[in-house]
């Protein structure tokens, strides 16, 4: 497995990422942990989590992905770097969610807990927080590097103003300064190639794309006149709605099957041509697999051995070029 800087920084980390947010909902512990056992193997050492995880949970499984994760990496903490999120809700309180220095400093307390570690690599606004101003935010990050439980900082979901601002403040300020941003980003979710990638791009920030199958879709796990398949995103609690309004259209239908179609005569599994083609995307750093099983890892981290044709990917981008949204059209 190749290994990357991430972004300006020093730091090295694996080409793909092993995401857990399946962990302690889709997935009982014990195949949680032949999840990590097999991404282990095929030589992943990026870990991503968060403290609302697992995905479709409720306010009562909220921190159980990074207890399980915690629990793996005892006695092989040193060997792997792991990324976790701030932001979530976390209790009942008014304060026990966003990014405001109260919660902040409560949070990462409480991961550093489930982790079982004394820090964390990369520590992750999950959400811009319109309430909190950046700069408190900003503050309150760069104490907990100064610190030492905290190593880099990054984001999550923020739209590129938003990271400009950030990293605007950052300089002005003296801070500490993201070294990442982490959107949503595969095949029929293309918009953020407008303004976030090549802002990432000019700052020299990681980019570390989730979400590579748009949940599944582009596994060929649904079929649009039957329904999201039960046990999936696209139907697990408070995840479902989001998946099902972002994906669930005949136009997302259209482009999957003549994505299929490609990697048939390309003799790839269309999750591997997917994962594939966000790693073409020289902006990308690393990119985020998920998994609800062992198994289904040895498709998508093929894809970090591939290069893809120039012709398949034109033909790529001609078929998904509409879920860019916005551009120009004369």
């Amino acid at each position: 497995m190749q290994h990357v800087r991430l972004g300006k920084a020093g730091l090295k980390v694996s080409r793909l990422c092993l995401g857990t947010a399946t962990f302690g909902v889709q997935c009982d512990e014990p195949t949680s942990h032949r999840i990590l056992d097999r991404a282990s193997e095929l030589g992943v050492t990026f870990l991503d989590t968060a403290d609302k995880y697992p995905l479709g949970g409720s306010l009562e499984t909220n921190g159980r992905s990074e207890e399980i994760l915690g629990r793996w990496l005892k006695g092989r903490r040193d060997q792997f770097i792991v990324a976790t999120k701030v932001h979530g809700r976390m209790g009942g309180s008014a304060w026990d969610a966003g990014n405001s220095r109260k919660h902040i400093l409560s949070a990462v307390e409480a991961s550093l807990r489930r982790l079982d570690t004394d820090y964390i690599d990369l520590y992750q606004l999950h959400r811009p927080d319109p309430e909190t101003p950046i700069l408190e935010t900003l503050e309150t990050l760069d104490h907990l590097v100064q610190s030492g439980k905290v190593r880099y900082v990054g984001c999550s979901n923020f739209l590129a103003y938003q990271v400009a601002l950030a990293l605007g403040r950052s300089e002005a300020r003296r801070l500490v300064s993201f070294v990442s941003v982490q959107p949503c980003y595969n095949l029929l979710f293309r918009q953020y190639e407008r303004e976030l990638l090549p802002l990432a791009e000019e700052e020299g920030l990681a980019v570390l794309p989730f979400n590579l199958l748009a949940g599944g879709l582009l596994s060929g796990k649904h079929e649009q006149s039957r329904g999201p398949t039960p046990g999936t995103r696209f139907t697990l609690g408070s995840a479902a709605a989001m998946y099902q309004d972002r994906y669930w259209s005949p136009e997302s239908f259209d482009a999957v099957a003549r994505i299929a179609e490609t990697a048939r005569h390309i003799g790839l599994p269309v999750a591997t041509l997917a994962v594939a083609w966000v790693l073409s995307n020289p902006v990308i750093t690393a990119a985020i697999v998920g998994a609800s099983g062992p198994a289904q890892l040895d498709a998508t981290l093929g894809a970090a051995e591939l290069t893809l044709d120039p012709a398949v990917l034109d033909h790529l981008d001609k078929v998904t070029r509409p879920f860019r949204y916005g551009d120009a059209v004369e």
